[in-house]
């Protein structure tokens, strides 16, 4: 289960090219948060199945979005919750995250979470769709 963990956010520190283990855990934990609040069912159950286990208990956590943000949206609130992060910086933070959430959830699953969340978060989540 470490192991999982470790490699989790060492994926996560090298996409994020983050100086420490801590800075990209902190990023994992907010957009993992926030993720959470905007999934639901089975979609949200198969990923946190994925996911080390603090990863997968942050995501099931009961806070639900009253509507998913547009990908813009996601971004600011991920700002706001980083300390000293900007607008680009949190872009960055989120796609680190988030592509290597991808990279755990294979394709099909990818594709079924992007099916629950407003148009633009595939270019987030590093999986950029043919329009």
């Amino acid at each position: 289960m470490t192991l999982r963990w470790e490699a989790f956010l060492a994926q996560v520190q090298e996409r994020g090219e983050y100086g420490t283990p801590q800075e990209a855990e902190r990023a994992a934990r907010t957009v993992m948060a926030l993720l959470g609040a905007h999934l639901v069912g089975e979609v949200r159950a198969e990923l946190a199945a994925r996911l080390p286990e603090t990863f997968a208990l942050i995501l099931l956590s009961p806070l639900q979005a009253a509507e998913p943000l547009p990908p813009e949206r996601f971004v600011r609130a991920a700002a706001a919750w980083i300390e000293g992060a900007t607008e680009q910086t949190a872009t960055w933070d989120v796609s680190a995250v988030l592509s290597v959430a991808a990279d755990v959830a294979g394709e099909d699953l990818t594709h079924r979470i992007l099916l629950q969340l407003p148009p633009g978060y595939d270019l987030l989540f590093g999986r950029p769709q043919p329009t």
